[in-house]
């Protein structure tokens, strides 16, 4: 399945079947290297809050367990995203610009499942499972890891926590790493010079189905 470019698709996370967030961005590239997606500021997007309007983040994962959940729909004021899904990898690429410059600012790997792709004619999407633990990567190549105590915090509640495999997340992180540090695509400079179509305004509004059921 390929998608089109400039189509407007739903990036989805999904947790144990539940939907965590959504995000509508355009198509840039779809090929055989994978997925390239961006993310325009003030879109709206979706994230999962618990019954009293925290998100996630907010509160020890043991008591997050305990709650119930809503949608919350709300408008995407972080920089604007050029998100890129290797075909087949357990992880995607985003390159953040400085909020103030516009310019590329570093690298953020996010470690995820692979992306499972949909399509319902009228809105279609890739849904991932986000595993949390995350690779920070600067202009000159030096990286960090990211989120690593959440990470072992919801390690801790396996009947509840999405990740089956720690052990595979981190490699996949230390597989990246060495992209990184080698200066290898996508960390070699490409697309960091990237301007959107200037036609990629905003939505409006999420497109009906953007909370049809998963495909994980």
């Amino acid at each position: 399945m390929r998608f089109e470019p400039g189509r407007l698709i739903l990036h989805r996370n999904v947790r144990r079947g539940r939907i965590g967030w959504v995000r509508p961005a355009r198509v840039v590239r779809d090929d055989d290297r994978g997925l390239l997606l961006w993310l325009a500021r003030h879109t709206p997007v979706v994230d999962e809050v618990a019954d009293d309007g925290r998100g996630m983040r907010t509160m020890p994962f043991a008591e997050w367990i305990t709650r119930s959940y809503r949608l919350r729909v709300v408008e995407w004021h972080g920089p604007a995203l050029l998100m890129f899904l290797p075909a087949g990898a357990a992880h995607s690429v985003w390159w953040f610009r400085d909020p103030v410059t516009d310019v590329f600012a570093n690298w953020y790997v996010n470690l995820e499942e692979p992306g499972v792709r949909w399509d319902d004619g009228a809105v279609a999407g890739v849904d991932v499972v986000d595993q949390d633990l995350d690779v920070v990567a600067r202009r000159d190549r030096s990286w960090a890891w990211k989120d690593e105590e959440e990470f072992a915090e919801r390690l801790a509640f396996p009947e509840h926590y999405w990740v089956p495999d720690p052990a595979a997340v981190r490699a996949e992180g230390e597989r990246v790493v060495k992209l990184i540090e080698a200066g290898q695509f996508p960390f070699d400079g490409t697309w960091c010079d990237f301007r959107p179509d200037p036609s990629w305004t905003p939505p409006r509004e999420l497109p009906v189905g953007w909370d049809r059921p998963p495909v994980r």
